[in-house]
C-alpha cells in the first residue's frame, strides 16, 4: 500500500490557515495528523476534545523541582493546531516537536532571530504590497481554489527562502530532526496517510527522504531532560497579542475569532458588535449607523481590490461613523474588539496542582467571577461572605499571586475594603510555585509568612508582614511573626527602620483586623510599638545629623509616617514622648535644615510651639548666611500646604522681608528652590498669598511696607511710554 506525507505550511494563530487547514484535512481524511508542539503532551491531548474545553487555552510545562522554569504553548480557536486536533478526534493525532523535558531542561532560548524566521507568511505577503496577511490569505485561497495547491504553493516559496538560508543549527536543527523522526514512527506504525501540520519555516526541512534517519538519530543522542508536568490552563486573547511581548503573537486576535467563528455576513456582524459595545458605554450607535458604516467598508474594499473589507477598512469606517470629533470609539473598538480580553475554560478534570484546585473551589463557594477584564470590588467585613473573601485576598498576596489588589477605601480603620480584580494566565504558574508551600491556600499562605518572618531583613518588613498575617487570619504564623519582631527589634538601632516599623503596627494595635478577633496580638502590637517608638526619639535627632540632600528626604518621609502613626494610635504618653524628640530635633543647629524645619512646623500644628515661638525659629533660619540651607529649611516648614501663611501675618512679613532683601545674584540662585517650594501649594492658596503680599489681603493690613524710591523711579519711563507721553 502507497503511503502519503502531506505537509501544511501554516502560520501559528491564523484564521486563514486554520479554516484552509480545515477543508483540507476533510479533503485529506488522514490517517494521523501530527501537530508542531512539545511530543510529551499527548497524554493530555484528549482534554481538547472535551465539552468543557474553551479557548483561547494554553498548554503549561513546568520543571517539577523547579516550577518558576515553565513554558506555555497558547492555542486559540482560530489557531489551526487547535483545529487540527479538534478534527482529528475522529482519527489519531499526536504532537512531533521536541519534548517539554528537553526544552526546558536548559536556558530557554528564542530560535526566531527574525521576523522572516518566526512569522514567514506575514513577510511574504507584505513584500507583495498586501498590509493585512489574513485578508491577503484569503484572496489566495480563493483564487486557486484547492487547498492542496495553496499549501504546496507556500511549501514551495519557503523552499526557496531556505535555499539562501543557512542551514539550521543547534536548537532548531534538533527541533526539525524530532519532527522528521516522529513522521517516521507514524509510517513505521501503519499510517497511510500523514498529515503534518507545522509552522511555515520548517516545512521544507520535514522531507523525510530527503535526510538520513541515523543522522537525525544522532543529532537527537545525548538531549538534557528534566522531569516536567504539563497541563492546560485558561489563556486570554490579549495575551495572544503583539502588544504581550509574545514572539508568534497577533495584531488583532479578537477580530480572528470574529473571523473565523462567522461564517457568514462577517463585516455586517462586526458592525453589529461595535454597535452592542458603543451602547454599553452610552455612546452613540444607531442601526442607521451600522448600515452605513458597513456600506462604507465595502465601498473602501472595492475601491482597493479586495473581496472582502480587511480591518484597516473596518477601522476607518468605524472611526468615519462612530468617530465623530472623538477617537474614544476606535479606542474602544480596539481594545475590547479587535484584541479583546476573551478568557478560555479548562475542564475541571484537568490536572493540576491541588493548589490550583482549592482556589477554584474558593472562587465558586465565594462567587467570585474569574476574568481579565478589572472588577471593582467594596467589601463589608462586618458580613461573613465578604470577611471570607477579603481573607483569600490578604492569603494570595502573600503567596505572590496578586489576582486582587487593594484599593484606597476611605481609610484602614472602616469596615470597608476596596478590592480591583484580574486574572492573569501566569498566576497558573505562579500557583504552581506556590504550592510547594502547601496543598491548600490556607497552608501555603501559613508556611510562606512563617519562612518570610524567619527570614526577614528589616523591622519594617517584618512589621508589615504582622499585619497582612492578621488581615489574612493566619493564626498559626503569628506566633512566629511576633517572636521574629521581638528578637529584631532588641537588636535594631537603625532609626530609619524603627520609624519605618511604625504605621503597621499602629494600625494593627488601632483596629486589629477590624473582625473582632486577634485581641491578643494587637495588644501586643500596641507595646511593641510603644518600644520601636522610644528607641526612634531617642536617636531621631542625632540622626538627622550629617546628611545629605537626599538622605534628609527619605528620613523625613518617615518621620511623616511615624508621626501620622502617633496620631492614629491616640496614645497621650506616645504622643508626648514623640513630640519631645521632635522639639529636640528642632533644637539642634547641625540638624539637617530640612528636617529642623519639618519639625518645627509639626511641633506647630500640634501647637507645641505658640506664634511667637515659631516667628522666633523662622527669623533665625532666615538670618542663615547660606541660602540655600534657608531654603531646605522653608521646603521642611512649608511643606505642601501655604494656608497658614495667609493667616499669619507675621510669618509672611518675615519670609517677604527676607526674599526682598536678598542681592540679585543670591536672588537667582535662590529663586527655583523656592519655586519648586511653592510650587506645591494650591492654586488659590498662590493666588491668596500674592494678594496679601499685595496688600489686598486682610493679612496685609499687618504688613510694613518700606517705600524703595530709587527703584520705583525705574519703572516711571516705561509707565510713561505706555501711556504714550513723550518727554
Amino acid at each position: 500500500m502507497t503511503t502519503s506525507v502531506s505537509i501544511f505550511p501554516i502560520r501559528h494563530h491564523g484564521p486563514g490557515s486554520a479554516r484552509s487547514l480545515e477543508h483540507a484535512l476533510s479533503q485529506l481524511n488522514p490517517d494521523v495528523v501530527l501537530v508542531e508542539g512539545p511530543s510529551d503532551a499527548d497524554p493530555v491531548l484528549p482534554f481538547l476534545t472535551q465539552r468543557g474545553m474553551k479557548p483561547p487555552v494554553a498548554l503549561l510545562g513546568y520543571v517539577n523541582d523547579d516550577p518558576a522554569r515553565a513554558a506555555f504553548w497558547p492555542f486559540a480557536a482560530f489557531s489551526p493546531e487547535f483545529v487540527a486536533f479538534r478534527w482529528a478526534a475522529r482519527a489519531s493525532a499526536r504532537f512531533m516537536d521536541l519534548p517539554a523535558s528537553a526544552t526546558l531542561a536548559g536556558e530557554r532560548r528564542n530560535d526566531d532571530h527574525d521576523d522572516l524566521h518566526s512569522d514567514p507568511l506575514r513577510v511574504l505577503a507584505e513584500a507583495a504590497g498586501h498590509a493585512d496577511f489574513e485578508r491577503w490569505w484569503e484572496t489566495l485561497v480563493e483564487a486557486r481554489g484547492d487547498d492542496f495547491e495553496v499549501f504546496d504553493a507556500i511549501n514551495e516559496a519557503m523552499r526557496a527562502v531556505r535555499a539562501d538560508a543557512p542551514p539550521p543549527t543547534g536548537r532548531e536543527a534538533q527541533r526539525e530532526a524530532h519532527m522528521r523522526q516522529t513522521i517516521r514512527a507514524a509510517l513505521k506504525d501503519g499510517a497511510v496517510r500523514v498529515a503534518v501540520v507545522c509552522g511555515a519555516w520548517h516545512a521544507p526541512m520535514l522531507d523525510v527522504d530527503a535526510f538520513k534517519a541515523k543522522d537525525d538519530a544522532a543529532l537527537l543522542k545525548g538531549l538534557p531532560k528534566v522531569k516536567v508536568t504539563l497541563t492546560w490552563v485558561p489563556w486570554t486573547h490579549g495575551r495572544l497579542s503583539v502588544g504581550s511581548g509574545y514572539g508568534a503573537g497577533v495584531r488583532s486576535p479578537g477580530y480572528y475569532d470574529h473571523l473565523f467563528t462567522t461564517r457568514s455576513a462577517v463585516t455586517e456582524r462586526w458592525f453589529a458588535r461595535v454597535a452592542r459595545l458603543l451602547r454599553a458605554e452610552r455612546l452613540e450607535a444607531s442601526s442607521a449607523s451600522v448600515i452605513e458604516a458597513t456600506r462604507l467598508a465595502n465601498t473602501l474594499a472595492a475601491l482597493r481590490g479586495r473581496a472582502l473589507p480587511g480591518l484597516d477598512e473596518l477601522n476607518e469606517a468605524a472611526l468615519s461613523v462612530f468617530g465623530w470629533d472623538s477617537d474614544l470609539p476606535l479606542r474602544l473598538i480596539e481594545r475590547e474588539l479587535v484584541v479583546g480580553e476573551a478568557l478560555g475554560e479548562v475542564p475541571a478534570d484537568v490536572p493540576t496542582v491541588p493548589l490550583a484546585q482549592d482556589l477554584a473551589k474558593l472562587q465558586k463557594f465565594l462567587r467570585l467571577k474569574v476574568q481579565p477584564e478589572q472588577i471593582d470590588l467594596t467589601l463589608d467585613v462586618r458580613t461573613d461572605n465578604d470577611l471570607a473573601r477579603s481573607v483569600l485576598f490578604h492569603r494570595l498576596n502573600l503567596l505572590g499571586v496578586p489576582w486582587a489588589k487593594e484599593r484606597y477605601a476611605g481609610g484602614r480603620g472602616t469596615f470597608k475594603e476596596a478590592w480591583a480584580l484580574a486574572w492573569k494566565p501566569e498566576f497558573s504558574v505562579q500557583l504552581v510555585e506556590a504550592s510547594r508551600s502547601g496543598q491548600t491556600v490556607h497552608d501555603a499562605a501559613t508556611a510562606t509568612a512563617t519562612d518570610a518572618a524567619r527570614t526577614a531583613g528589616t523591622l519594617a518588613e517584618l512589621t508589615t508582614l504582622l499585619e497582612s498575617v492578621r488581615y489574612a487570619d493566619l493564626s498559626g504564623a503569628t506566633p512566629v511573626a511576633l517572636a521574629a519582631l521581638d528578637a529584631r527589634a532588641a537588636g535594631s538601632a537603625d532609626v530609619s527602620d524603627l520609624l519605618e516599623a511604625l504605621p503597621p503596627l499602629a494600625r494593627l494595635a488601632r483596629y486589629g483586623d477590624v473582625r473582632g478577633r486577634g485581641s491578643e496580638s494587637n495588644t501586643l502590637a500596641g507595646g511593641t510599638f510603644r518600644t520601636l517608638l522610644t528607641r526612634a526619639g531617642v536617636g531621631l535627632p542625632l540622626a538627622g545629623v550629617g546628611l545629605a540632600d537626599d538622605a534628609a528626604a527619605t528620613l523625613r518621609g518617615k518621620v511623616n509616617g511615624a508621626d501620622a502613626a502617633v496620631r492614629l494610635l491616640d496614645d497621650p504618653d506616645a504622643l508626648r514622648g514623640w513630640q519631645a524628640a521632635l522639639t529636640r530635633l528642632a533644637d539642634r543647629d547641625d540638624a539637617h535644615p530640612l528636617l529642623n524645619g519639618d519639625a518645627v512646623r509639626r511641633l506647630r500644628d500640634a501647637s507645641v510651639l505658640d506664634g511667637p515661638e515659631v516667628e522666633r525659629r523662622l527669623g533665625l533660619a532666615l538670618s542663615s548666611s547660606v541660602p540655600l540651607e534657608v531654603t531646605a529649611w522653608l521646603d521642611g516648614f512649608l511643606d505642601d500646604s501655604g494656608a497658614f501663611l495667609i493667616h499669619d501675618a507675621g510669618l509672611l512679613a518675615l519670609l517677604d522681608d527676607w526674599m526682598t532683601g536678598l542681592d540679585a545674584t543670591v536672588f537667582q540662585e535662590t529663586l527655583p528652590l523656592l519655586r519648586r517650594v511653592f510650587s506645591r501649594f494650591g492654586k488659590p492658596e498662590r493666588r491668596a498669598i500674592g494678594e496679601t503680599l499685595r496688600g489686598g489681603g486682610a493679612a496685609g493690613r499687618g504688613v510694613r511696607r518700606e517705600l524703595d524710591e530709587d527703584r520705583a523711579m525705574l519703572a516711571v519711563p516705561v509707565v510713561l511710554r505706555l501711556l504714550g507721553v513723550t518727554t
